[in-house]
């Protein structure tokens, strides 16, 4: 059990482990948060981390390694070519996916860049669930289209439906007959749509979508990157799995795909990643762009001590008591923001509590970049690193126009076993004043705007003194305190 009823108060979410090992952190004050915010371009990519309080930006390369994965480190076989640490990982990679081939790199998306050469070619479409910002450029820029068949229900900011991650099988269908499925090289699925909330899928959903691919010759390819939290949900909201344990949801899931690819800084804890197949055939496709791209076929671009901490990341990975952390924190900042009336997505999905900045800041103009302009407020007021995750993660057309989101989000990132409640709740404490004073909050423009991946290094302004009136309000109403 991970969680525990107390005698006074509700639910809350019980860490199931103990702390050996800290890093302190500095909560500067608030007139240096508003500098470090401007000379980071509004960006909260470009803060230098010294000055960031709690860094929820993401939960790649950021959850906490347990004491098994250290250890596993000083057993590596430091070795070029033929490490005994690489067939170590994959034969806990074919336990666990029940796949005989692994193709080693450097993180997902390298996996995404070898997938993408492989397979997309000029005027292909590719089906998801939804996109993420790095696979929706490699497919791009191979002279591909990403087109998202997602059920309607994702896209309601406020919904009870478990899984708002399944692709809408009507739409699946439509889509290929249209464009044709030679025209189709691979269905991806993502485990966990990233951009809209962390939303699952169930496994009855990717049994349909594998009964779709069959039907028409067609690939199906796992971004397994949020495989934990994904597997949490289908174990706690899926009644037909409820009795499964996660090691044979993991099997079922992985039986139905062709391809599986995966960053280790989500799943498994450690900096790497990976593509995993059953089939010798699509193996053979993409093994020769690994050592051109990565690394030779037994390292990929990954250190074999962070290899060695995978193998016992991905073990850990099958605990329900590892997985549950996430999500059940997640749960808990997501239930307190809602009992205060801030919005937010719902249900909690994993990765993090995703702030709905549409509704929070709704005289912020979608040209201006609302969650762009709320994260920047909330690091001013309170140190805390978000992440924006909207229009600013978009690109914009081949004209030059604009694309805007669908929607506008704030994602705060809790990776595991990384932050206290109190730590929490100081954010949703923050958050809660900002609320108050969210008519405070205006819009951004850009000043360096980067024509790919803008949001990892763009340079944005204010579109006025805003920023200089918040922290005015702020020391009034703290008396110029953190």
């Amino acid at each position: 059990m991970s969680k525990i009823k107390f005698y006074q108060g509700n639910n809350l979410p019980l860490e199931m482990h103990k702390v050996r090992i800290i890093q302190k952190l500095n909560l500067i004050p608030v007139d240096q948060r508003l500098k470090a915010m401007s000379e980071a371009g509004n960006n909260t990519f470009l803060l230098r981390n010294r000055d960031v309080f709690l860094d929820m930006l993401t939960d790649s390369g950021t959850n906490a390694m347990s004491d098994n994965q250290l250890a596993a480190m000083m057993q590596a076989d430091d070795s070029y070519a033929g490490s005994e640490t690489f067939f170590r990982l994959e034969a806990k990679l074919t336990e666990i996916f029940g796949t005989r081939f692994f193709l080693p790199a450097h993180q997902g998306r390298a996996c995404e860049h070898i997938i993408s050469k492989v397979f997309v070619k000029p005027g292909s479409v590719i089906p998801m669930n939804y996109h993420f910002t790095t696979t929706k450029s490699h497919i791009t820029l191979c002279g591909g289209r990403v087109e998202e068949v997602f059920a309607d229900e994702a896209l309601k900011v406020k919904s009870d439906h478990p899984f708002k991650g399944n692709i809408d099988i009507d739409k699946l269908v439509d889509l290929i007959e249209k464009e044709g499925p030679e025209n189709i090289p691979f269905v991806r699925m993502e485990a966990g749509t990233n951009l809209i909330g962390g939303q699952p899928f169930s496994l009855e959903n990717l049994r349909q979508v594998r009964e779709v691919c069959d039907k028409y010759g067609i690939l199906l390819v796992l971004d397994a990157s949020l495989l934990a939290d994904n597997l949490y949900f289908i174990k706690k909201r899926e009644e037909a799995c409820k009795d499964m344990s996660i090691r044979e949801i993991t099997r079922a899931m992985a039986d139905l795909c062709d391809i599986i690819y995966f960053s280790a800084r989500k799943l498994g804890c450690v900096r790497g990643g990976g593509i995993c197949t059953d089939s010798p055939e699509l193996a053979d496709k993409m093994r020769e762009l690994v050592p051109l791209y990565e690394g030779f076929l037994t390292y990929g671009g990954m250190s074999v001590r962070e290899m060695e901490a995978l193998a016992v990341g991905l073990e850990e990975t099958m605990d329900e008591d590892m997985i549950n952390q996430g999500p059940e924190f997640i749960a808990c900042m997501v239930k307190e923001l809602e009992r205060r009336g801030i919005p937010v997505v719902t249900p909690a999905g994993g990765l993090g509590c995703h702030v709905d900045a549409m509704a929070f800041v709704d005289h912020v103009p979608q040209h201006q970049y609302p969650a762009g302009a709320l994260a920047a407020a909330l690091y001013i007021v309170s140190g805390v690193r978000g992440m924006e995750r909207g229009t600013l993660s978009e690109q914009r057309d081949e004209d030059g126009n604009e694309v805007f989101s669908n929607m506008e989000l704030v994602r705060l990132a809790l990776p595991r076993r990384v932050f206290t409640y109190s730590q929490v709740m100081y954010t949703v404490d923050r958050l809660t004043w900002l609320y108050e004073n969210r008519k405070l909050i205006g819009g951004l423009r850009f000043v360096e705007e980067p024509k790919v991946l803008r949001f990892f290094f763009g340079r944005l302004e204010p579109v006025s003194d805003w920023q200089i009136k918040l922290v005015e309000k702020f020391k009034e109403d703290f008396g110029g305190s953190l």
